[in-house]
Order: structure tokens, then C-alpha cells, then sequence
């Protein structure tokens, strides 16, 4: 063993998941309609109704969990599940459920980190309130946060808000923010943005306020951008999207302001995005105790595809490009550990807050014969890769990261309902149209991560 790239006894090491992916029990106890409850299945897409059906499951799930020797389980609290309508009455059942699940990971020292959001909107505020487009739907959202943080504080001491918050400053806002009706205007999507950064700096200050021992930081989709090219044009319109889809919110994360230049593009374009007297000094609140993410792949830019006057936000909407160097999986998700590492790194060098990549992993298409194990080698080598190139930019380059969660490591749909798009490191048995009996079948690659994890990552 390398004692030199020991792992800190502290490190976290476990799974990442949503409640819409993985729960199922749409419409039981009380739990009101979300915007993905409705939405329905397709000819390669499953509905939202049963998922990995966890929340009669979570014990078995859990106890997966803890052979692997995880040590911590981020999970979604539903809104739907615990406001039906949104702001109306509590549901206790709904919070119920969430106490028997974050007890079943401290019994077994799984450490939960929760996050309140995940783009499953109650179907109520959709529809009366046009999702975040409105500020009682901020007001909204607080008063749940508020809530479920005072209700597991004593229990939970690592909360995210908004999962990849970042997304929201892209036209995906349009698809994950309860957005019912609209032009899909950049004026709606800056509007949107900084509603739900205003949500996240009120719970933010909330936390700070009331409790010395709960780290609260802020979440965003970190898929880097290489310049596709040497050519300026393409630097620069690489640049730009650093600064807007991730700098920006960092900057608003850990120094309480919005990036100048993104202040700046909307002072110059005229751009209404609901900003109102106050807005700034919430903002200024803003304190994160890491800084948390997902990261998947990379992508490159190339500029001469983007045209004349489009907003930085749409830039990859018309010139993404995949890296001819590097390779991909059946979805065109290219596989970059050391992007993984590069981003580490600078993401501590600029903001010298520790970093929390929270999911990672990659999907590949699997199918179970019902006897035979399955060997996903490309998804060990994937983690293996990526596990490598983080503690090199620990050990070598010398980030502060706190740990290192895997995305969906019991199989759950894809965020677009896809269930044939696996994650995993255990088979779930169901496809897109057939629930099967669901049974969990782990892969070649559980036995993997479970040596892995046994010994802390220290003798990869």
C-alpha cells in the first residue's frame, strides 16, 4: 500500500439517487401528484409510477448498501410526498416514510445527505403557479425546506437544495422546473435561475443560523468544456460557458454575488429576470460549506456552429461537439478521467472550499439472462479510472474532497425514464414495460466496488 495516498478515515464513499428514480409508491399514503407522475410511458420510456418500487424495498436496498461498505446515501425528499398540493398541510405519512429510511442508514452507519429538489415539481404549483416562475413557489419550496430541515437537522448533517442547479441557467430549465406555460424566453430562464437561487440562499442562511452542525452546500452538473479547437473563437465560447453555467453559480455559492460578467450580459441585453429590491442582499447570505456536483463526461465546443448573438446559456445547444479522442458509450457520453481530475482541481484551486463529486458513473445497456452474472468490465474500468484520477488530484495536486458517491449504483430509469440505460453496480429486474419482480442481481462489478470500499479506495 501507498501510504502516501492513504485515504482520510472521514472519507465518504456511497450512492446518489432521486425520489422520482427509485421510490415508486405514486400514489399511496397520501403522497399528492408530481409533474413526472403524469408524464407517460413511451415506446422507450417507462412511466414514473413504480420505479425500483424502494419505498417498500429501501431495507433490502440498504442493507446492498452496507455490504458494499458504503458509509453514506444521498437521497431526495419528495415534495409531493410530504405537501401534496405543495403549500398546503404536511402529509405525516410521507415524513414518515423519510424517518424510516434515514433510521434504516444510521442503523446500518450509512450517513444520509438529503437534497430537496430534483425536478419533480407537485403538479398542483405547475399548474396554479407555473412552477418557479412565481415567487409564492419560492415561498413555497422554503417553507418545505424549512420544515424538513427542522425535522431531521438532529438526524441529517449534509443538505443540498437544488440537484445540479446549474441546469436551470440552460434550456432544461423548461423541462425541470414546473414550467407550465410560456415563450421559453431567456427572460423566463433568468427569471426561473434566480428564483431558485434566492430558495437556496434562504435555506442556506436558515441552516447557518440555527445549526452549527449541519454542512449545506450548493450542487451543479459539471460537464466540462474544451474548446474544440485551438482556434480563439472556440477558446473563448468555452470560456464563456465556464463562467456562465459554472462560475457563476459558485461565485453566488461561496462569495454571496452573481459572476460580473453574467451581471454585465444582463445589463447589456436588457434582460428582466424578476430582480427585486432585497434580492441582492439574499444572495449575500450565501455561505456553502462544500461545494458538491455531478460529473459524468466532457464536451467540446465549437464556436462556428453558434450563431450571431445567442446567449452564452444556448451555446452548447447549437455547437456541442463530442471528442473524436476520446471514447464513448452507446448515448455518446464520452468517458474523461482526467477531465474528472482536472475539474477537481481547479474547482479547489478557485474556490478553496472543499468538493463533493456526488454522482458518477456511466450507463450502459444490460440485460440479465436470469442465471448468469453480468460482466460489465467498461463500467469497473469507469469507476476505477475515475476513483484514480480524484485521489491524484488529492494526493498529487492537493484538493480537499470530502468523497466520492456513485450515480444510481442499484439501477433505477434514467432521468429520462429509461430504464435499459443502467447505472448500476446491481441489476434491477424490470425494463421499461415490464415490472418483472424487480429483483436485485448485482454485477460483476459489486463484488468489484465491495473489495474497493473494503480497504477505503487506498489500494486502487
Amino acid at each position: 500500500m501507498d501510504l502516501s495516498r492513504r485515504m482520510p478515515k472521514d472519507f465518504f464513499w456511497g450512492n446518489s439517487v432521486s425520489s422520482m428514480q427509485t421510490e415508486g409508491a405514486w400514489n399511496i399514503d397520501g403522497k399528492g401528484k408530481s409533474v413526472y407522475d403524469v408524464r407517460p410511458a413511451t415506446e422507450h420510456t417507462a412511466d414514473w409510477h413504480d420505479a425500483i418500487d424502494e419505498y417498500h424495498r429501501y431495507d433490502e436496498d440498504l442493507d446492498l448498501m452496507q455490504s458494499m461498505h458504503m458509509n453514506m446515501y444521498r437521497i431526495q425528499i419528495s415534495w409531493s410526498r410530504v405537501v401534496p398540493d405543495g403549500d398546503g398541510d404536511f402529509n405525516q405519512a410521507g415524513i414518515d416514510f423519510y424517518d424510516r429510511l434515514v433510521d434504516g442508514m444510521l442503523k446500518r452507519g450509512i450517513t444520509p445527505m438529503i437534497c430537496l429538489y430534483h425536478f419533480d415539481m407537485p403538479l398542483a404549483l405547475a399548474q396554479k403557479e407555473n412552477g418557479f416562475m412565481s415567487r409564492h413557489t419560492v415561498d413555497t419550496f422554503v417553507r418545505f425546506g424549512k420544515k424538513m430541515i427542522e425535522h431531521f437537522a438532529d438526524r441529517v448533517k449534509y443538505w443540498i437544495t437544488f440537484n445540479e442547479h446549474n441546469l436551470y441557467f440552460t434550456n432544461e430549465v423548461f423541462n425541470i422546473s414546473g414550467y407550465d406555460h410560456g415563450d421559453r424566453s431567456l427572460n423566463d430562464l433568468y427569471t426561473i435561475f434566480h428564483h431558485t437561487m434566492l430558495a437556496h440562499a434562504q435555506l442556506d442562511a436558515f441552516v447557518h443560523a440555527n445549526y452549527d452542525d449541519v454542512k449545506f452546500g450548493g450542487m451543479i452538473a459539471y460537464t466540462p468544456v474544451y474548446p474544440a479547437t485551438s482556434k480563439p473563437n472556440d477558446v473563448f465560447a468555452a470560456r464563456q460557458l465556464d463562467q456562465f453555467l459554472n462560475n457563476n453559480l459558485n461565485d453566488a455559492f461561496v462569495h454571496g454575488h452573481y459572476a460580473h460578467e453574467v451581471l454585465t450580459y444582463i445589463k447589456n441585453n436588457d434582460i428582466d429576470y424578476d430582480h427585486q429590491a432585497g434580492d441582492d442582499d439574499i444572495i449575500a447570505n450565501m455561505h456553502a460549506d462544500f461545494l458538491a456536483f455531478s460529473y459524468y463526461r466532457t464536451t467540446t465546443i465549437n464556436a462556428d456552429k453558434v450563431p450571431a448573438g445567442t446567449a452564452p446559456n444556448h451555446y452548447l445547444d447549437y455547437g456541442m461537439e463530442s471528442n473524436r479522442f476520446l471514447k464513448a458509450n452507446k448515448w455518446g457520453w464520452t468517458i474523461d478521467p482526467l477531465g474528472f481530475r482536472n475539474m477537481i482541481t481547479d474547482l479547489y484551486n478557485r474556490y478553496e472550499v472543499p468538493v463533493f463529486p456526488i454522482e458518477n458513473g456511466i450507463g450502459l445497456e444490460e440485460h440479465w439472462d436470469g442465471q448468469n452474472m453480468i460482466e460489465d468490465d467498461l463500467r469497473i474500468q469507469y469507476h476505477e479510472e475515475h476513483i484514480s484520477a480524484m485521489k491524484d488530484a488529492m494526493f498529487l495536486d492537493g484538493a480537499k474532497v470530502l468523497g466520492y458517491l456513485g450515480w444510481g449504483l442499484i439501477d433505477i430509469p434514467s432521468s429520462h425514464a429509461d430504464i435499459e440505460k443502467r447505472y448500476g453496480v446491481v441489476y434491477v429486474n424490470r425494463s421499461n414495460h415490464d415490472l418483472k419482480d424487480m429483483q436485485r442481481v448485482p454485477k460483476k462489478s459489486y463484488y468489484w466496488l465491495k473489495s474497493v470500499l473494503a480497504k477505503n479506495g487506498d489500494e486502487l
